[in-house]
């Protein structure tokens, strides 16, 4: 049971900070007995540096979407927007990894 500091930000999601102070049961010096117990919670006013990601690939997307609708009423772009919609599908997996991360540390689920 040695004791850490914990950073959370606003939306959830949370790490571990600093070493803090050693339990009774890890005799050596400089070790931790491997279970990890808050000692000080620091709150953040803003979102974590996931969330932001998150935040622009969805704006990415919003973008990809805009274009592609307007060269499919331009006409004569058939590779710009398979292209596209080829790029489209792996900013869309790489949020929903993103997003399941974020929603596993938030949960406690890993």
């Amino acid at each position: 049971m040695c004791y850490f500091d914990q950073k959370r930000w606003k939306c959830g999601y949370w790490r571990w900070g600093q070493f803090r102070r050693q339990c009774p049961k890890e005799y050596r010096t400089g070790e931790t007995c491997g279970l990890k117990l808050v000692m000080n919670t620091f709150d953040e006013a803003k979102q974590c540096r996931l969330c932001d990601d998150i935040d622009k690939k969805t704006r990415r997307l919003s973008k990809m979407a805009t274009d592609m609708s307007r060269w499919r009423r331009e006409g004569n772009r058939s590779a710009t927007i398979e292209r596209t919609e080829s790029e489209y599908r792996q900013v869309e997996k790489q949020m929903y990894e993103m997003q399941m991360q974020h929603y596993e540390r938030v949960h406690g689920a890993s």
